[in-house]
């Protein structure tokens, strides 16, 4: 992951393997940086993305909600020898 912060705006991208998830305060700066990268690499906009990773993103008004498709906790383990 990728931070970049100026003032109020502020720009996320998140990268693995081959997934690119770029996202930000301000659409002219995330608009720049994706014309940047295409100019550099062979990349195919996939549109607003649903599931990323398997964390189900939707918008709600100004606010991007993450879902994760499940949650895990791991309260013990054990280890044999």
């Amino acid at each position: 992951m990728y931070t970049k912060s100026q003032n109020v705006k502020c720009v996320i991208l998140c990268l693995y393997v081959d997934d690119m998830l770029i996202f930000g305060t301000c659409i002219n700066i995330v608009s720049k940086i994706k014309l940047f990268l295409e100019s550099k690499f062979e990349m195919k906009d996939m549109g607003e993305a649903s599931v990323i990773l398997g964390v189900k993103v939707t918008k709600k008004g100004d606010s991007i909600l993450l879902i994760p498709k499940e949650i895990r906790l791991v309260t013990s383990y054990k280890v044999w020898l």
